[in-house]
């Protein structure tokens, strides 16, 4: 079994994409009621199919400051026979603004800046030259492997860019929302083999409204489009938002559908200034035979303390 490490690669992606606000889009950041945030993310898919699955996990923090906003974000993801590792440690700076006397018409823009180290162990993949008929064919790792390699890890910089625009007005039926981001602006080379590999860029374009029904049910269709070369994804969603009267709790449940990979069920719990969330993908491609369905397990956890207001303006539904 052989590996090819100079290629371009796609980055990992999560189902759960709007509950890890600072991996969508940078301008994300402050974007919140509360003191600060803390979020937790972790994911694992492909377990089916690999003897080490696919791993991902994340933490960030973020605070608003007037106009402003900071944060951090560390993600870590792991994947395949090779323990293939990817971490990245970014900063987090935005700036948040209105274009209308009313206030109502809310733009966010956001950058991040950091570095990402990518590291891969050799010693436990099998090449094509440490095949051997002995025994009736067999891999022997004592074997040379043939491969040439640079370096077995390294660090690049990394810098990203998002523009985020929502229209916040209160008792409003429908409050609609659109972003853009931009990940890996300067393109950084990448290569296990000292060769030119440039770090293509990725962008992602999410957007959807928040729609009250009524005092007790929202609903919230969005949408994902992501391209990374010559991988596309997009994402087509639903979440059904139920306040549960005077306890204060939210009850979230709803579908994805990733275009031709999997379906995703997400359900979770709002409740004070906690929220968590669990979902599951169940494949949908050619993958299928072999996985039986069976696709991605991932859940998250924000914690955003809230502010005390005095006589605050009553929201039509309650958030």
């Amino acid at each position: 079994m052989s590996i090819s490490i100079g290629v371009n690669a796609q980055d990992f992606h999560l189902s759960q994409h709007d509950a890890a606000p600072l991996y969508l889009n940078p301008a994300l950041v402050g974007q919140f009621d509360g003191k600060y945030r803390v979020h937790g993310h972790y994911r694992t898919q492909w377990g089916s199919l690999s003897s080490k699955s696919y791993k991902t996990a994340a933490i960030s923090f973020d605070i608003p400051f007037n106009k402003m906003a900071f944060g951090a974000q560390i993600i870590n993801r792991r994947a395949g026979a090779g323990d293939y590792n990817a971490l990245g440690v970014l900063l987090n700076g935005g700036y948040s603004f209105t274009i209308d006397k009313a206030k109502t018409h809310k733009v966010s823009i956001g950058v991040q800046a950091g570095a990402i180290q990518k590291s891969v162990d050799f010693n436990q993949l099998y090449f094509e030259d440490q095949y051997t008929t002995a025994g009736g064919g067999t891999f022997d790792q004592s074997l040379p492997n043939g491969e040439t390699f640079g370096n077995s890890s390294f660090w690049l910089p990394d810098v990203n860019l998002g523009l985020v625009y929502y229209y916040g007005k209160d008792q409003m039926r429908i409050n609609p929302f659109v972003g853009f981001s931009a990940f890996h602006i300067t393109q950084p080379n990448e290569t296990f083999y000292g060769e030119e590999s440039k770090l293509p860029m990725r962008y992602i374009v999410h957007g959807g409204a928040k729609v009250n029904l009524s005092e007790k049910i929202q609903l919230m269709p969005k949408l994902l489009y992501m391209s990374q070369e010559n991988a596309q994804e997009t994402n087509y969603g639903l979440m059904l938002h139920y306040h549960m009267g005077s306890s204060g709790a939210i009850i979230l449940f709803g579908p994805t559908y990733r275009s031709a990979d999997a379906f995703i069920l997400e359900g979770g719990l709002k409740i004070g200034s906690y929220e968590a969330k669990l979902g599951y993908d169940f494949n949908t491609s050619e993958l299928n035979d072999f996985s039986d369905g069976k696709g991605g397990f991932e859940i998250s956890l924000t914690y955003i303390p809230k502010i005390f207001k005095p006589n605050p303006i009553q929201n039509c539904p309650r958030i």
